[in-house]
Formats: structure tokens, sequence, C-alpha cells
């Protein structure tokens, strides 16, 4: 008997590519066809995401990447920029600020995706610079058709664009208007900042790994680095604190930075197991969700059960609760991470959850770390009330935007995975450097994330502000090995939901036999029971929000558990993708929801 699906799980032993776009998965596979390898495919898809999503992620961003070599142990490659050397807790307070804002150049960090990119190509790819970045020069000259979320997110910061932020309105108001939906759109000048990248490693010398190493340099120190130095110096932009600040990021920030590789962070539940970025990132919250679930007996609910999703929201607050004590740069900050691992500890974590919701914040308590938990309660704190703050972009109820927003968005991000016929995968969650996180650079066609709002102004957090600090992000490409060798690579856009609808994806994969496909399909839900990561950083007490397909009979018994229940329409709630291996035959799946992502293979 065949389960149905929004789309065929796909099925092939050449290579398989899944991503939020239909136009980045087919450049990935264009890639492939062409002899490329996983690592040559993953740059392409990489940079031609920063072209057709560009309200998701940009040139300016940021991108944790996790990779193997057939049949070897992960590696991570961290694309995470630091805070500016300039950017001190003091400096803020003194601007009379409560947080970090969440848009303009304030919130700028180390773009960190492009020398990402670079890495892995130099050090695992086969093919030169100019081939694997020709796809989205092309596409930014010829344009791509815009879908809904990006004439709405565009909608949303119209005002401001053509009041403020002017650089931003030339290229995504033309002649002051707002486009339509499937008009074809183009930037030129992110297309030409890329072509003369290209042009001068390329006449720098003929070999590809010295073309390489030239392009980083051209970023980190020659026009790009000097562009935005000039432009972070030189400008004062409005934020979602009303007032308008300059940047501090500057040449040497770039310069003084670069993309490394490290040893990923694993769990073993069950007969798998799992990978995540170290505690930079909040991945570890996957596994420590797990090591609680770990005490449950999943396997006896169905997929859809109250029961299923009440553990699993419990487990989540617990987890996140955590994240938000303990977790920050491992530079800076010594967590304890082994411990919140161990099963002595998650035998005690999972005796909290019972048959009710909770409604405390409850980190655990590991004597000599972590720090306060921040908990501003949603809509009670000052900045609650900001008319620029638009919400979760990825699930944002955009209807019920004004047209006065700063640019304030949380959770705008991308992913794909991608899986060769020589068994190489790679999965990355390409996010930050969006069109609404700061004004364009003129001279290059793309603006500066705004990661620094996932630091805290408290000093005794793990996750304070620092300079040459990394902020300790959202985002969450998930690798997992089954009976120990390599399996699946799988992720979502999402924010604070990336290791919620990630880890619901895994376990009805586990503990339920759904394919993939099945999986993503599935009803989605998740939780805002801890501080946001993103502006205005606060917290929903006991939420819960539900697709709609979930049964009358489900959301009753969660709403009487004492869940704060959100019910959200049909097929809002995660952006997943996934590609698997398994004795040889390679296996796909996207995310039906908002009509972008696409798997493809053969």
């Amino acid at each position: 008997m065949f389960n149905f699906t929004t789309r065929p799980e796909i099925t092939g032993n050449f290579g398989v590519v899944t991503s939020t776009h239909w136009i980045a998965s087919a450049v990935g596979m264009s890639i492939l066809e062409k002899g490329g390898n996983a690592f040559d495919a993953a740059v392409a898809t990489g940079f031609t995401l920063q072209v057709v999503e560009p309200h998701l992620n940009g040139p300016g961003g940021e991108v944790p990447i996790i990779f193997s070599k057939k049949n070897q142990p992960p590696t991570v490659i961290c694309g995470q920029g630091v805070a500016p050397q300039k950017a001190t807790i003091d400096y803020y307070k003194k601007l009379d600020l409560n947080v970090v804002p969440g848009s303009g150049l304030l919130a700028a960090v180390v773009p960190g995706a492009f020398d990402a990119w670079m890495l892995l190509l130099l050090n695992h790819g086969s093919m030169k610079l100019s081939e694997v970045l020709e796809p989205a020069i092309s596409i930014s000259q010829k344009g791509y058709p815009l879908v809904p979320n990006i004439i709405n997110t565009i909608k949303s910061v119209k005002d401001l664009f053509l009041e403020d932020w002017k650089s931003s309105a030339e290229i995504y108001l033309p002649n002051g208007k707002l486009p339509n939906v499937g008009d074809f759109f183009s930037n030129r000048k992110m297309g030409e900042t890329y072509q003369k990248i290209t042009n001068a490693s390329s006449s720098f010398s003929s070999n590809r790994e010295k073309q390489i190493e030239k392009a980083r340099e051209i970023w980190k120190s020659g026009f790009v680095a000097e562009s935005i130095h000039n432009f972070c110096k030189n400008n004062h932009f409005i934020d979602t604190s009303d007032r308008k600040h300059k940047g501090l990021l500057d040449g040497n920030d770039l310069a003084n930075w670069q993309a490394h590789e490290e040893t990923p962070r694993s769990f073993k539940y069950k007969n798998y197991e799992v990978f995540k970025t170290d505690v930079w990132g909040q991945g570890p919250s996957f596994l420590q969700q797990l090591a609680i679930l770990d005490h449950f007996d999943l396997s006896k609910f169905n997929e859809d059960a109250p029961e299923f999703v009440h553990i699993v929201t419990e487990a989540t607050k617990l987890a996140f609760a955590d994240r938000e004590a303990f977790y920050g740069d491992p530079n800076f900050v010594n967590v304890p991470i082994d411990h919140l691992l161990s099963r002595e500890y998650n035998v005690e974590r999972a005796k909290l959850i019972n048959e009710k919701a909770s409604l405390e914040v409850r980190p655990g308590n590991i004597e000599g770390f972590g720090g306060p938990v921040i908990v501003r309660k949603k809509g009670e704190t000052e900045e609650s009330n900001s008319k620029y703050d638009i919400g979760e972009p990825t699930v944002a109820k955009f209807d019920d935007l004004t047209t006065n927003s700063d640019g304030q968005t949380t959770g705008d991000t991308t992913h794909f995975d991608i899986i060769d016929q020589w068994g190489n995968m790679v999965t990355a969650t390409p996010s930050g450097g969006w069109l609404q996180s700061s004004p364009i650079i003129p001279d290059l066609g793309f603006c500066l994330s705004n990661r620094g709002q996932m630091f805290w102004l408290d000093n005794k957090s793990p996750a304070s502000l620092a300079p040459k600090k990394r902020p300790r992000t959202t985002l969450s490409p998930t690798f997992a090995f089954k009976d120990n060798k390599p399996y699946m690579i799988f992720g979502t856009p999402g924010g604070d939901q990336q290791d919620q609808w990630s880890l619901h994806f895994f376990l009805r994969h586990v503990h339920f036999g759904l394919n993939m496909q099945e999986a993503i399909d599935a009803p989605g839900f998740s939780t805002f029971h801890f501080p946001n990561s993103f502006f205005p950083r606060e917290t929903d007490i006991g939420s819960l929000f539900v697709e709609n397909r979930f049964s009358a009979n489900t959301i009753k018994n969660l709403k009487d558990r004492g869940h704060n229940i959100t019910v959200e329409p049909d097929w809002s709630l995660g952006r997943m993708t996934a590609a698997s291996i398994y004795n040889k035959i390679l296996k796909a799946a996207a995310n039906p929801r908002f009509m972008q992502g696409y798997a493809i293979g053969r």
C-alpha cells in the first residue's frame, strides 16, 4: 500500500539535489551532470540561492555546512562571522539600547558565507570558481521570476526603502514601484560584483587553487572589504530602535576573519548517530532533545497523536532553556555540552515531563557553568510595540502587515542537501544578508547580515556580545549516520523552529516508518516557550503552534493539557528538505509548502 504524498520521493543512483527553491536545485543538478562533485554543486547552489531568494539570504550573510566524503566522518565548515572589534556592550548601552536592533548596520557581523563556500571549493571541489559562479551571475543578469513572499517582503519595507534605505529602493522598487508576482527580476549590481571577483581571480592565475585564494583575498581585503568599510563608516540608517545608527564593521574585521573546518557534535539515538554544529549554534539543542526523548517510548504513538506532540514539545522547552542558559561561542565560553548530552543529566530532565504543559522556563543547574535565562514575556517589553517588527517571515502572516516596517525579520533562511554518485554528501543552511536586514551597499548590490541581534547585552549571559565573538546562531543543518554509515542529510529554514521541525521530521522517520517525503508532508507544530533568538527577544509562554491538519480531537487534547494553542493554516509550518543514501540508492524529498522547494535526481 502506498501512502499519498504531495510529490514523489525522488530516487536514483547518479545524484540528488534538494533545496528551498527549484532554480537552485536545477543549478546544483546541472553541476553534477557536468561531472562536478557534490561540493562543486553545493557552492553553485549556495550562490544561486543568494540570487533567487534575496529575502532569505544574500552575499553578506553566513552559512554552516556539514559534509562528508564517501564513508568518512562528517566535517563542519563554520561560515559564521564574528562581531566587530568595536562592538562592546558598553557601546550599545550608551545608545540606550536594551537589545541589539533587529535590522540596520548596528546588527552587522562579518559576512562569512563567501569564505565558507570558497573553503569548501578549495579543499574538496574539482571545478574552477568561474564554473560554479556562472549560474548565479547569469541569473542575476537575465532575471528570475519573483515568488509571492519576495513581493510581500518588499511590500513590508516599501516606505522604509523609499524614505531612508534608498539604495535598496533603487534595486527592489524599480521606478519607485512594487514589482508583481511572476515578474522577472534582476540584481545586476550583485552579478557584476561576482563577475568582477571572477575576472580578477582568472587573470591572476590559471591554477584553480590560486584563483580561489585570490577570490578570498579580494573579499577580505580588496574592493569588497573596502566598500563595506566605507559604507558602515559614512552612513547612518534607521533600524528597529526607530533611530539612525552607523555600523561598527570595518575592513580590519573582514581581514582578520576566515572560515574554518571543525569537528561536529553528535549523539547516538537508537541505531542512528546525529551530527550537528558546535555550541556556537543551536544545533546541539536537537541532540539534547533526542537525549531527553530517549527516555520515552515514542513508537507506541502515531505521528499526529497528541501524546507525541506533547512529549516532544515539552522536551523542546527543556532543551531550549538549556540553550539559553549554557550555549555560546566556545572560544569565549566554557559550555558543558558533554554533561548536557549525558544520560545522567537527561534522566532527570525527562522526569520533569508529565501530562501537563509546563508554563515555566526551566534550565538545568550545572554548578560553575551557565548564566541567566533572560525571559522577556511576549507583548510586555518596551520593544514589543515596535511598528517595525514584522515577525517570523518563514511563517509570516504578510496579509497583516503595514508597509512601514524597517526591515526587521526573524528566521529568514534557505537550505539544501546534495549527494553525488560517489557518495559525497553536503547539507547547508545559508542565511543572513537578506534584502530587509540592512540597506544595500550601492557598489556591491547586496546588504549586510543582522545576525548580531542574537547577542544579549548582558555580560553574564553565555551569548553576550563581545568583540570577535560569534553570535549563538539558529542555523542548523543535520547529518545522520545509520548503522555506522552515512545515511541522511536534512534541514529547514525557520530560526528557532529549525531544530524543532527537523526533529519532528527525523522522529517520524525513525519511529513511525514514514519515508522522507511523508515525514516532510506530515502536519507541523512548534513552540516559542523560550527566549526568541530574534528581536525583540521575547518569550511566548506556553505557546504551541499547530497546523490545522491535526485532528480536532488532537488539538482539544493539547488544549486540555494546558498548551496555549494557535491553530495555523494548513501547510504553513516547515520548509524541510532531505536526502539519503542506502545501499548506493539515493533519495531526496522537498517541502511542498509555499510552492518553492524542489528535489531533483536521477
